[in-house]
């Protein structure tokens, strides 16, 4: 009887119950339990703090989950069987606000689970200050925890790591605060990068750390200096205690390369730098680090014409340079490469003197003149208005074209202002200086018509001196347009019947070419009494459009 009883023990417990057992045998993952009446549990490792503290014939208590599953065992929990003792354990040390230390059991869905006596339930945003991407970091360890709430009924507990943390931050933060002072070297570590700086932790206080105050030299980001979780030594260069704000310094841990910068780049002095930087306006040359001087792309050379630095220069050319001057305030240094050779304007009124004729290729037109290339970077510049005795030149392209080799005279040097003026009707003789040896009223002359213009027909005689036949000369009946009698390139004969040196004019008439002395006379009364509209000077009337 004794032994039925025995036999039938654990059929006569409840599911739920703790009930005791005895080691038997300790395994790799699991650990066999004794329950009496010829049964045996199992209890995974895992569920002890440490397995190696347990001895074979120890008697532990242990959880009733089930008294038998599928193949007739029963199920049980050593941790359970812990928790269930430890809650009312539990509930009358901690209460919410409270602090209790835990051990992370594992991970689970938006959280953690940890023993704190009983599981309790850590979710993952009170893990840490950021959110934690690997939850398994935490797992296996021991950490203090703030109870946030307690469900009695659901026997459920939630904590929080994060609040604890925050709650030592802003004490550190408070004693900090009230401990710095500006010049203080402080370690800390980086938090965050942005584009404009960095936020460094002060071990409870984050600071402040500007692009500008990372480094003496050029940085075009600052996580070409720093990393994110890095140490740093930093200086505290200001102290906002109401808003509890810090700015900080890394440069200024350091000695500032300006100073005493006069003496080690004295002006007119060569030195030699790297080029770290291209800009539309000049170079940036580095001559040490934290100290740059700029090549201003006028100082780049003398007989180049640099339209951008990028023509002659490249980021990491190792170049030599004069210093031209120094602000030390601003922190700059003017520097020039072209100094370093003669100014070959300083030799222009010697290589080209006045009244010399010199030779050349039209590198380029504007509107008011054509600029003619003697040598590489010094260019002469021949005036509209100094490229024919004869006609009116309106723009350039009426007398040369870009490319065209040409003769001219220097008329002017002035090298303060780095120009050379010439002239190319200076290569002959004003015509119109001799006009009477060339023509006279009566004449009776041969030319070609080259324009057209409301008024008359210019034509092209000989000397290249333009007559112009105007429209009431052209026929003895009425014109209204020169046009319907005349055109360019026509080979014309007419009477010179006005000659005008003062104005430069030479009126000519078709209609008068077979007049007799007393006609023409009478025609030349006639032409002279026209008015100054009707009669304009050649310039005049080249400015009209073509009809």
């Amino acid at each position: 009887m004794e032994e039925l009883l025995a036999e039938s023990n654990l059929q006569t417990l409840e599911e739920g119950q703790i009930i005791k057992g005895t080691v038997t045998e300790i395994r790799e993952n699991e650990v066999i339990l004794d329950l009496g009446a010829k049964a045996e549990g199992i209890v995974p490792t895992s569920e002890f703090l440490d397995v190696g503290e347990l001895n074979i014939g120890e008697e532990i208590e242990v959880y009733l989950e089930k008294i038998e599953d599928r193949d007739g065992n029963p199920v049980i929990s050593y941790d359970k069987a812990q928790q269930k003792k430890n809650w009312e354990n539990i509930l009358s040390k901690c209460e919410e606000g409270s602090v209790i230390s835990g051990r992370v059991r594992g991970k689970v869905k938006g959280g953690l689970i940890v023993n704190i006596g009983v599981d309790a339930f850590l979710p993952a945003s009170q893990i840490d200050i950021q959110p934690p991407k690997n939850l398994d970091q935490y797992v296996g360890q021991t950490y203090d925890f703030k109870v946030l709430k307690i469900n009695q009924e659901r026997r459920n507990i939630v904590i929080s790591r994060r609040e604890l943390i925050e709650e030592q931050r802003l004490e550190k933060r408070r004693k900090l605060l009230s401990e710095i002072k500006p010049g203080d070297v402080r370690r800390g570590a980086v938090k965050n990068i942005t584009d404009y700086g960095a936020f460094v932790d002060l071990d409870g206080l984050d600071g402040l750390l500007h692009i500008t105050d990372m480094s003496w030299g050029r940085i075009s980001h600052p996580s070409e200096m720093l990393k994110v979780g890095e140490e740093i030594s930093i200086m505290i260069i200001d102290v906002d205690r109401d808003r509890e704000r810090v700015s900080l310094g890394l440069k200024q841990t350091t000695e500032n390369p300006w100073d005493g910068i006069e003496n080690r780049y004295p002006v007119n002095a060569k030195v030699r730098g790297k080029v770290v930087n291209l800009v539309p306006y000049g170079a940036f040359v580095e001559l040490e680090e934290g100290v740059e001087g700029l090549v201003h792309i006028t100082e780049l050379s003398w007989t180049k014409r640099v339209g951008k630095p990028g023509e002659v220069l490249k980021v990491g050319d190792e170049v030599e340079a004069v210093v031209l001057g120094i602000q030390k305030d601003d922190q700059k240094i003017s520097l020039s490469i072209r100094q370093l050779e003669t100014n070959p304007w300083d030799m222009a009124r010697h290589n080209y003197p006045v009244g010399a004729r010199v030779r050349g290729k039209v590198r380029n037109l504007t509107s008011y003149g054509a600029f003619v290339e003697l040598e590489e970077g010094i260019d002469g510049m021949v005036h509209v208005s100094d490229m024919s005795w004869t006609r009116k030149i309106n723009h350039p392209s009426e007398a040369v074209k870009k490319g065209d080799e040409v003769d001219a005279i220097v008329l002017d040097v002035d090298p303060s202002q780095q120009r050379i003026s010439l002239g190319m009707k200076q290569l002959t003789n004003d015509p119109w200086d001799e006009i009477d040896t060339h023509f006279k009223i009566g004449d009776l002359v041969k030319g070609t018509v080259n324009k057209i213009t409301n008024y008359g027909a210019f034509v092209e005689l000989k000397e290249g001196i333009d007559g112009l036949v105007h429209i009431s000369q052209i026929d003895e009946e009425r014109v209204e347009r020169v046009k319907d009698h005349l055109k360019v390139d026509d080979e014309i004969t007419a009477r010179v019947i006005k000659i005008d040196r003062d104005e430069r004019r030479i009126g000519l008439s078709i209609k008068a070419a077979n007049y007799s002395e007393s006609e023409l006379a009478a025609e030349s009364a006639a032409f002279d009494s026209l008015g100054g509209d009707e009669l304009t000077s050649l310039g005049d009337i080249l400015d009209e459009a073509t009809r």
